[in-house]
């Protein structure tokens, strides 16, 4: 990391994912009212809709937001809690940065399982152009081992909705035993990427391949257990707590909730290249998202006004960090 960073937008309300688009500009989703807000090019806040049907209560509420363009139509993906389940919705982007707004909503996938707790929420387009879905298991413990499942699981979608092709079950589910995951990135060399929420000894970073079962409930962090993956990093929750992720070039970066700080962390060839390190450690307060923006910086989302009684609750942020140049 290089230099301090600066605040791109303040005021916000428990936000939880944040999509560069445009020339400086960002769509960010706030989790208990629902509300998708547009950074404007010129820096300015104003809404651009709010997602219908959105039931916050919990952890549950407005989470993880992604683009697609396709063609000359681009379309806002969303994943929320409704009154009975979590859900991917999408709709058309309508109108010009600035002035953004959102068309009808239509369903993608739903049923996931939803509770007070636990519920997943974090989507992203991968290199292969197909949606990547983050599940919890929604406090059922018997989900994430269960490949019919849709708790405790990654997914893969079609833009539509439809299992991917070559999806290992021949269902919408790309890996399973996860308890809760809230990140997912690529760095340059095609490498999956997904931090992870542990119960009460272990947070996990884990490499993502396809139909591997990473453990949960059956084991957590490091155990060396024959068809299960272990993490390739794992920190005590005090000290990560991780949500969103980024990845520029071989660096993945894991913004912390509980832990109050950014890890940057080297990777190689699906490897750690380096001990992890820690920046932002208690400056900033809950770290919710990191973005790897077009300009060559990561954006930050601070989350200290979702009642967990931060003293840094007055509002929220989005922050620009500037980084080294990539060797």
């Amino acid at each position: 990391m290089g230099g301090e960073p600066q605040t791109l937008a303040s005021g916000l309300a428990a936000p939880w994912s944040v999509v560069p688009i445009g020339d400086g500009g960002a769509l960010i989703s706030q989790r208990d009212d629902g509300r998708v807000l547009e950074l404007t090019p010129a820096g300015d806040l104003r809404e651009a809709g709010t997602i219908p049907g959105v039931v916050s209560g919990g952890e549950s509420g407005l989470h993880g937001l992604a683009m697609l363009e396709d063609g000359a139509e681009a379309w806002l993906y969303a994943y929320h809690g409704a009154e009975d389940d979590n859900r991917v919705v999408r709709m058309p982007l309508q109108g010009d940065p600035g002035a953004l707004a959102l068309g009808e909503s239509e369903v993608v996938i739903e049923g996931i399982p939803r509770a007070n707790t636990h519920d997943g929420g974090r989507l992203a387009f991968g290199p292969d152009g197909f949606l990547y879905v983050s599940t919890g298991d929604a406090q059922r413990r018997e989900a994430p081992q269960d490949p019919a499942a849709l708790g405790g699981k990654i997914l893969r979608l079609t833009p539509e909705g439809e299992p991917a092709p070559g999806n290992p079950w021949d269902n919408a589910v790309w890996t399973l035993g996860h308890r809760n995951v809230q990140g997912l990135a690529w760095t340059s060399d095609g490498t999956m990427w997904a931090s992870e929420f542990g119960q009460n000894t272990w947070d996990e970073l884990n490499r993502i391949d396809a139909g591997a079962n990473y453990g949960w409930p059956v084991v957590e962090g490091e155990a060396g257990r024959d068809g299960m993956v272990d993490p390739v990093e794992s920190w005590a929750p005090s000290e990560a707590s991780p949500s969103g992720i980024a990845a520029y070039g071989d660096t993945v970066f894991v913004a912390g909730l509980r832990g109050e700080r950014l890890w940057t962390v080297d990777t190689a060839a699906g490897a750690l290249a380096a001990e992890p390190l820690a920046v932002l450690a208690g400056e900033q307060g809950r770290l919710r998202d990191a973005v790897a923006a077009p300009d060559g910086t990561l954006w930050v989302l601070t989350n200290n006004t979702d009642g967990r009684g931060s003293p840094r609750a007055e509002d929220d942020l989005l922050l620009r960090l500037p980084l080294a140049p990539a060797t």
